[in-house]
């Protein structure tokens, strides 16, 4: 992946655009309301209870680093105005050092090496009830086969998350990957 990365795009239901430092407050605002969700989704404690506004702020600075650099990308999902933020989506490259260190194992005979990126995604707690979720997947798909020069993609989700892998498991995505990080209670889901 290189840093030519689209500035994002708008719908009539959210706009996606790169994430900055000074979207902490937003942002920290969906976070805290989805923790539960987060957890399971990172397979970790984060975000702690006693997560702060400058903590996140921090977090956001190093993703608004690697955006510019071209080392992973950080969308932040924002509504038209601007005034909540409704999520995140995340692009890394399938070299990223997370994958490196992880057991890959594929399904049928579909190889890692064919696909250059991944992306994640998360909606904050009280929207998947609007399908915002799903929004966001039909968007995310339509965009990255249109406006990124990607020679393969494929969506990752925490099988810990239920709420989204029951989402993508009621549309036509299928499930390449099963991820295994060490030191993570559950596999990530990799689909195309």
């Amino acid at each position: 992946m290189d840093n030519g990365a689209p500035d994002g795009l708008a719908t009539d239901d959210f706009l996606l655009r790169p994430i900055r430092a000074a979207d902490a407050e937003l942002d920290y605002a969906a976070v805290m309301e989805s923790r539960d969700d987060l957890r399971g989704w990172e397979q970790t404690g984060w975000p702690e209870e006693d997560f702060t506004v400058e903590a996140n702020r921090e977090d956001l600075e190093k993703m608004e680093r690697w955006h510019a650099n071209g080392d992973g990308f950080s969308y932040t999902v924002m509504n038209p105005a601007e005034t909540e933020c409704l999520g995140c989506v995340y692009l890394r490259s399938t070299n990223a050092p997370a994958y490196a260190g992880a057991r890959i194992t594929p399904v049928r005979d579909h190889r890692w090496e064919d696909y250059e990126a991944t992306a994640s995604f998360w909606i904050r707690r009280s929207r998947p009830e609007t399908a915002t979720d799903r929004a966001l997947l039909d968007v995310l798909r339509a965009w990255l086969a249109k406006d990124w020069s990607l020679q393969g993609h494929l969506f990752v989700t925490s099988e810990l998350f239920a709420q989204q892998v029951d989402m993508i498991g009621r549309t036509d995505l299928q499930l390449r990957f099963t991820v295994e990080e060490p030191n993570k209670p559950g596999r990530y889901l990799a689909y195309e």
